[in-house]
């Protein structure tokens, strides 16, 4: 029983340390940038006007109502004291059970609003495919416009405003550990990946389709590809994800199964 235990600790510290790395990978070296470790709490902030990568993550656990407050109270007070909206990520492993109870009502009374909620999923690797991949040609978005597609396709898929996403995949891309790849059908760009190797896995993100192309395997056919490079390059077979409710069938497919779940708070309470 105790190594069950230990097994899916490890799984959920590997989701979670792998999703602030992502973060901290985004925010190093921009002018706005905040990356620091409080007491209980990962600050991982791009200073940007989109407010989920303003970001504060636990990075202990919480036993008790009194624990939770003081540390969205020391979130709150850096990201006010910069005058930014934020979010909380939350992911729910590190709350004992009578502090997932009271997390919304909680986080309510300090004005943070529920944004998303989603499962984080692992895969030990990927199953072997049933199908063809589709004649894609996938690269690595390293040129202005490659980076370009990948935004247009990000912002359209997400639902940000085109200028929101610019800020956060900006120009720098190309020389950060966030890896992101776009997929195009003849000329035409039609779905993205990217992936942040850290922590002993490989962190899946931004996985899109634009929705005129969904249903032709375009998403199974880049994150294979976006997987197997990392794999190739790291050495490692282990992938996290945090998933929509529209990813989590395929996900499913390729052999990820749920180990946790997150909650994302907004300052403002819009997404």
């Amino acid at each position: 029983m105790h190594h069950i235990l230990a097994q899916v600790a490890a799984e959920f510290e590997s989701l979670e340390a792998n999703l602030r790395q992502s973060f901290r990978v985004l925010a190093q070296g921009r002018p706005r940038g905040d990356v620091t470790e409080l007491e209980g709490v990962s600050i991982a902030s791009l200073g940007a006007a989109f407010q989920m990568f303003n970001a504060a993550f636990l990075n202990q656990p919480v036993a008790t109502r009194d624990e939770l407050e003081a540390r969205i109270i020391c979130a709150a007070a850096l990201f006010q004291e910069r005058r930014l909206p934020w979010a909380f990520w939350i992911c729910e492993d590190w709350l004992t059970r009578s502090v997932r109870r009271i997390l919304v009502a909680t986080c309510r009374e300090f004005g943070l609003q529920i944004a998303a909620e989603m499962p984080g999923m692992l895969a030990e690797s990927l199953r072997v495919p049933k199908r063809a991949m589709p004649p894609l040609n996938i690269v690595r978005a390293s040129d202005d416009t490659a980076m370009e597609d990948f935004r247009t396709i990000g912002s359209a898929c997400f639902h940000v405003p085109p200028a929101w996403f610019r800020e956060v995949f900006d120009d720098w891309m190309p020389w950060r550990e966030f890896a992101c790849w776009v997929a195009y059908r003849g000329e035409t760009p039609v779905a993205t990946a990217a992936t942040v190797v850290s922590g002993g896995v490989i962190g899946l993100y931004n996985v899109a389709t634009m929705p005129q192309e969904r249903g032709n395997g375009y998403a199974e056919a880049i994150i294979r590809h976006a997987i197997a490079t990392a794999s190739r390059d790291s050495g490692l077979q282990r992938v996290i994800l945090q998933s929509t409710a529209s990813g989590e069938r395929l996900y499913k497919r390729l052999g990820f199964r749920e180990v946790s779940r997150l909650v994302v708070f907004n300052s403002s309470g819009a997404d």
